[in-house]
């Protein structure tokens, strides 16, 4: 195996297209998911680069170089898709035998049970066509790592999510928790804050274990707890330290590890329990890696350090149980956010890289917030190589998130339709569009889904394809409604809509962790920050206008609506409890009248993404009076 470049950006692919035809290579990147065009923000077509495309059909393996080449690639033979969707009640022609899940034969033509079938190398996707109704009910939007408690070591953890889960149905009637990313990411300091670039999306982060309520801590003696205690790091930090919690962590674990007697782990984990036990060695990317070690086939690692990392994943199962045991009194429970991607250079893309295009970057195209588009810095997956592999890396994906969880939340969900690939050494703005085969996604996605009894929530908002809403209702998938947002687009000034008119389908917000939370909106913190930060090209003055305009129409619409507006926080909470929206969610933050934003899209160091506790206790949380307030506006 090949080993790939490691980190840097790669020269543009040279082409020689001065005669090439527009209509052959188009057909081609058609051929292949590649847009030649998308519409663009203001829902006017946008072209693509002939080289843009170009580099990008090569990532698929396509080479699309010269006008022999298009030519060539256009007369070769295209293999049999490899993937079947078929739903409840399909009839499947025959003649032939379909092997099914559990190993026995059905023989065709006939109507195949839900499942992942095999018809000779075909991957055969049964699926319900839709998933259950979703109750009604109001719940939490929470940023786990804010969460702290007295039993806490500097940031929230799963025995938090635990108790909130608890005292939020018990105290204030809540049904749903939605949790951020508790994804893995690489055992090494300094550590990743983003909850949005894990190292691995199949496996959980143990910096969120309790230690105390391990096993292990419970019947070790008196002089290992005393010894594991004394590493507890400080709790009232300002902001969330990352690094001293996971030093802190990691020694103490290893403490109560000498303890233990653990066998050697096999399968999927143990190929993770080998990249974790290689990045304490080598650092977090594998692609910097000692030659060897970069292929799992060559790569060797301390066995005991192997155990280990496989021995938090089995706590980390525990403790993740326990919080769901503990909403099982909440109407829905516990939903996982779904990062859209990994680190180039984790985990995942270390054991699984068959399924990636690892030189290539996900993101977004220009629009009126990144006139220069979006690089998220992270790697896609391979359509063709999902279809080839019966779509198993997702399947293994989604097991890992909903064997904890009573729901997903899917990141940017437009994303199982098509991602913005950015060829190498390419800017954001010179990529384009590659298509997925949304029916298998979908497919798979409702077919786990149903397995779990889980609620289905997919992100779509921003520019999105009217069909990713259509279809994730029609699967009986919920879709994200945020009241910044929830304007008529197609009349003069962009009115905001009644609540009463927003999708029922969807799981509804004032806000989200990459805007302002409510009280910022309404103080124009965001404006303020974004000042200082020099984040705006023209007019400051301008933008602080634009932000009272906009809380001027709000003010107007509670107007509209007889809402008191004495206490505006509380206010827009009623205002959200009026729109018919399955899933009402608002944040602690919010509750609490946080100016703060949880992260500030367009920086990293600048501004403390991912680190601002919450100003109160667990505990506090409550029996605070606004967060009283605000609990029984959502639950009328």
């Amino acid at each position: 195996m090949t080993s790939p470049t490691p980190p840097g950006r790669r020269a543009p692919v040279e082409t020689k297209l001065s005669h090439v035809d527009d209509d052959q290579l188009a057909a081609l990147a058609d051929a292949h998911g590649v847009a030649t065009w998308y519409e663009d923000a203001e829902q006017k077509r946008a072209d693509v680069d002939p080289d843009v495309v170009v580099a990008v059909l090569a990532q698929l393996g396509v080479d699309a170089s010269t006008p022999e080449a298009i030519r060539a690639a256009l007369t070769a033979p295209r293999p049999e898709p490899k993937t079947l969707v078929l739903h409840a009640g399909d009839h499947l022609d025959g003649p032939g035998t379909l092997t099914l899940e559990d190993g026995s034969t059905l023989t065709l033509p006939a109507v195949p049970p839900l499942g992942y079938h095999r018809l000779g190398d075909r991957t055969v996707i049964v699926a319900p066509r839709e998933l259950p109704p979703v109750p009604k009910t109001w719940g939490w939007m929470l940023q786990l790592y804010a969460m702290r408690s007295d039993d806490s070591w500097g940031m929230g953890d799963f025995a938090d999510l635990a108790t909130i889960a608890r005292r939020s149905a018990a105290d204030l009637g809540a049904g749903v928790l939605l949790v951020n990313p508790v994804q893995a990411v690489s055992p090494t300091v300094p550590v990743e804050r983003s909850p949005y670039s894990p190292s691995s999306r199949r496996f959980a982060n143990p910096l969120y274990l309790r230690i105390a309520d391990t096993d292990a801590y419970r019947q070790a003696d008196d002089d290992t707890r005393r010894r594991v205690d004394a590493l507890r790091p400080d709790n009232d930090t300002d902001l969330i330290d990352y690094d001293a919690v996971w030093t802190a962590k990691k020694a103490a674990l290893e403490l109560l590890w000498e303890t233990v007697d653990h066998p050697a782990p096999d399968g999927e984990l143990r190929d993770f329990a080998r990249f974790c036990a290689l990045a304490e060695k080598h650092g977090q990317d594998w692609r910097t890696w000692p030659e060897q070690d970069r292929d799992p086939a060559t790569a060797h690692a301390d066995p005991d350090r192997v155990a280990f990392h496989a021995w938090l994943q089995h706590l980390c199962e525990a403790q993740l149980a326990q919080a769901r045991e503990a909403a099982e009194d909440m109407a829905v429970g516990i939903i996982h956010d779904l990062p859209v991607g990994v680190h180039p250079g984790g985990a995942d893309t270390w054991a699984v890289r068959d399924a990636f295009a690892p030189d290539v970057r996900v993101g977004a195209p220009p629009d009126a917030f990144s006139q220069l588009g979006q690089d998220w810095n992270l790697p896609p997956w391979r359509p063709d190589r999902l279809a080839e592999q019966g779509y198993e890396p997702f399947r293994a994906v989604l097991r890992s998130v909903l064997r904890h969880g009573d729901g997903i939340r899917i990141d940017h969900v437009a994303g199982l339709w098509r991602l913005w690939w950015i060829p190498p050494g390419e800017p954001p703005q010179r990529g384009t569009y590659v298509r997925y085969d949304a029916d298998a996604m979908l497919a798979v996605l409702t077919l786990e889904a149903h397995r779990a009894g889980a609620v289905v929530v997919g992100e779509d908002l921003g520019t999105v394809e009217p069909k990713v809403t259509e279809e994730l209702h029609a699967h009986g998938m919920l879709s994200s409604a945020v009241l910044w947002f929830q304007r008529d687009y197609k009349q003069p000034g962009h009115p905001l809509k009644r609540p009463q008119s927003w999708t029922m389908k969807a799981m509804a917000s004032i806000s989200t962790h990459d805007l302002p939370t409510a009280a910022g909106f309404l103080r124009a913190e965001h404006v303020r920050v974004r000042a200082e930060l020099g984040q705006f090209a023209g007019d400051v003055e301008r933008e602080y206008r634009s932000a009272a305009t906009e809380r001027a129409q709000l003010e107007e619409l509670l107007k509209r609506e007889r809402i008191p507006a004495d206490d505006l926080v509380t206010a827009l909470h009623a205002l959200l409890a009026k729109a018919p929206s399955l899933l009402l969610l608002t944040s602690p933050q919010d509750a609490l009248g946080e100016t703060r934003q949880p992260n500030l899209p367009g920086t990293v160091d600048q501004y403390p993404n991912w680190r601002i506790p919450l100003p109160v206790r667990v505990v506090e949380l409550f029996t605070d009076a606004r967060v009283r307030r605000i609990a029984e506006a959502l639950r009328r």
